[in-house]
């Protein structure tokens, strides 16, 4: 499909005389898809079972009448003050025991039966009304799910059905006791009934608990969307449906929800969520050198998750293009920060870039976000930079190839790990994050997906942090390393069974088999506390967590040993052959030895690589390289004689991108 632009708008905010001035004015900026309807219940039901459709069918015709293609979201993700009156128990529960209330958004339960068909009527009105018009060409259902923390509701209801969940998985009180190890501290049930929510307990609840909660919390909210998706399509056949994710969003297994969508879209706003997921370690330094623009790595790893979900192209349905209202500090984004988001997305395999939002709202909880347009109508910065952008759309190319490279990622070994981090700036999207922007700083594409996945066509496989290994994951890996795959394990890998229990034979688990290595201790170091390591004629310092590894196979290499107490002389990194690849093991965080490391197995694997300058980032999609910078200087590429360029050139500019094509 071609690349385009699209916008999300609410012609709900405004007057009828100044939205029907819009379209045209979308239309004229390059812009294809317009989003509008998610949080508009209120607005077509404003009481029970009396509809108002006449905005909403005007608003469709002049869209339509102006060439633009409409995304329509289901309203579910805000159910109105006069249904929640009515039914007071669709609130959700938080972690406290706490009611949250009517008022802003998400306010819903999804273990509620009351919602679940109130949902279905308004979704099927909805969609019986508009399921066959030709403007509407594609759903979103309900809006970012698990937002503000409502995936797990602690309420009665979510209680009863999670005793139902675990009683269908485990047959037996019996095989549940076994599961989760309740003979600690006197825990074991006679009846699910006896079982109460984990959330208000006196120290921490049994972790085994908390991941099922965690898994059946997941499975409520996947149902619930499947559920929209199958009205829907009902109604609407021959239209796509969608959801749109959130960046790093760990309260549900997004691959399962993938499932049942034709494509996955995910919103992105890189200077508010830099906030929260730069590493403690470096933190504020990287606040502050990326402010106005998030740290590449950040947006790039989500865009390749959204793209491994379902292995095809996807959506950015909210792309951030001025400053956010919600961060701990929202600074203004630089000078071409919307061209580079844009074309980052882009390279990664987005088809489509949908801004947030058209105009500035003048209202509520969200008047000091940006629009495309001021309060007042007239374009904003962002506005100007999509000017730039559209007409070079056409240049690019929407081929979509597979890498050689995979990183591995599951939301299983995320819940268990991070429920006993074991130190407190141990986290896993940390871990994770400190692999993958290691192999994107060498200039290496990367493509992420489940550790059950089909990953035969990979020459190197990542597997930064799989807390929880199965058996037949590890067989899976085994499978692709006697082919010839260079397998990487970090630390912490294959600690627990899938029941969340530890691996009795240790750590790795069923992974000890391939690396001819187990645990022998582990070392978690706080802030400032490190540790020295001597590998690859070097020596490094780690820091907050070390792994001591017991030799078992006789063909296993030491790469690296430790050189401070109290783990000296004991091993840290390990490497061995297996059948046409190998197994390295890394027992260690540190920067410095992972790039030593990596390029190794690259060179082993026959991946090209090489460092990058500081801030820049290279992503090739089809036959075409963006490269990216992102920072605040001009940066020279230094490209063959003959490379064609497409945008841009081989001079950088501060937060530029350059898109080429090299000589065959």
């Amino acid at each position: 499909m071609p690349l385009e632009l699209a916008v999300c708008d609410y012609p709900e905010h405004v007057s009828r005389a100044e939205w029907l001035t819009f379209p045209a004015r979308m239309k004229a900026l390059g812009l294809e898809y317009v989003r509008i309807g998610e949080f508009a219940w209120s607005k077509l039901e404003p009481r029970a079972g009396e509809f108002h459709w006449d905005w909403l069918d005007e608003a469709i015709e002049a869209l339509h009448a102006a060439g633009l293609k409409v995304v329509l979201g289901t309203p579910t993700a805000t159910p109105p003050a006069w249904l929640i009156r009515a039914h007071p128990d669709i609130l959700p529960v938080d972690v406290h025991g706490r009611v949250r209330e009517f008022g802003s958004r998400r306010h819903y339960d999804y273990s509620s039966d009351v919602y679940w068909r109130e949902s279905a009527r308004i979704v099927t009105a909805l969609t019986t009304r508009y399921g066959q018009h030709p403007a509407v060409v594609g759903w979103q259902t309900d809006n970012e799910h698990g937002c503000h923390d409502t995936t797990r509701s602690y309420s009665t209801q979510a209680l009863e059905k999670f005793r139902g969940w675990l009683e269908r998985k485990y047959s037996s009180i019996a095989g549940l006791n076994d599961a989760w190890g309740t003979a600690f501290w006197s825990q074991e049930y006679n009846d699910f009934s006896e079982i109460a929510l984990h959330n208000l307990t006196v120290t921490e609840p049994n972790p085994s608990q908390v991941l099922d909660f965690n898994r059946f919390a997941s499975d409520q909210l996947i149902a619930y969307d499947r559920m929209q998706t199958e009205i829907i399509r009902a109604h609407s056949p021959g239209r796509w449906v969608t959801h749109n994710f959130m960046i790093f969003f760990a309260d549900f297994d997004h691959y399962k929800a993938a499932e049942h969508l034709d494509f996955v879209t995910w919103d992105n706003y890189p200077t508010g969520m830099l906030e929260f997921f730069a590493p403690p370690s470096t933190g504020e330094a990287l606040k502050l050198e990326f402010a106005r623009t998030g740290h590449p790595d950040f947006v790039a790893f989500n865009h390749d998750i959204y793209r491994g979900l379902k292995q095809k192209p996807f959506w950015v349905m909210e792309q951030q293009c001025g400053q956010v209202n919600w961060s701990t500090y929202n600074p203004l984004p630089a000078n071409g920060a919307v061209k580079l988001w844009t074309l980052q997305a882009i390279a990664h395999g987005a088809d489509v870039v949908s801004y947030f939002r058209w105009q500035a709202a003048r209202e509520a909880q969200e008047l000091y976000h940006s629009g495309l347009l001021r309060f007042d109508g007239t374009p904003d910065r962002g506005h100007n930079e999509v000017a730039a952008i559209a007409p070079k759309l056409a240049l690019l190319e929407d081929a979509l190839l597979p890498n050689k490279v995979v990183l591995l990622h599951d939301y299983e070994s995320l819940w268990a790990y991070d429920v006993q981090k074991h130190g407190q700036n141990a986290s896993y999207w940390a871990q994770v994050m400190h692999y993958y922007t290691a192999l994107r700083e060498l200039g290496v594409d990367v493509d992420i997906k489940h550790p059950m996945s089909d990953l035969s066509a990979y020459s190197v496989i990542v597997a930064p942090a799989l807390n929880i290994v199965s058996t037949d994951e590890a067989a899976n890996l085994e499978s692709c390393v006697q082919r010839g795959a260079q397998l990487l394990i970090g630390c912490r890998s294959g600690f627990r069974q899938p029941t969340g229990a530890v691996w009795a034979a240790r750590a790795p688990g069923p992974l000890a088999v391939l690396a001819g290595v187990k645990v022998k201790n582990f070392d978690s170091l706080r802030p400032g506390l490190t540790s020295r390591v001597e590998a690859l004629d070097m020596s490094f310092e780690t820091h907050t967590w070390n792994e001591s590894l017991e030799i078992i196979s006789d063909d296993v290499q030491i790469l690296g040993t430790y050189f401070s107490d109290p783990l000296y002389d004991e091993a840290a990194v390990t490497t061995r052959p297996l059948g046409a690849g190998s197994v390295t093991y890394n027992g260690v965080w540190s920067d410095q030895l992972l790039r030593r490391l990596l390029p190794l197995m690259l060179s082993r694997a026959g991946v090209a690589h090489d460092l990058l300058p500081h801030g820049v980032r290279l992503t090739t999609r089809g036959t075409l390289t963006y490269a990216q910078n992102w920072t605040r200087g001009g940066v020279a590429l230094e490209l063959p004689a003959g490379t064609e360029f497409v945008i841009g050139t081989n001079l950088l500019e501060p937060y530029g991108v350059s898109v080429y094509r090299l000589p065959q």
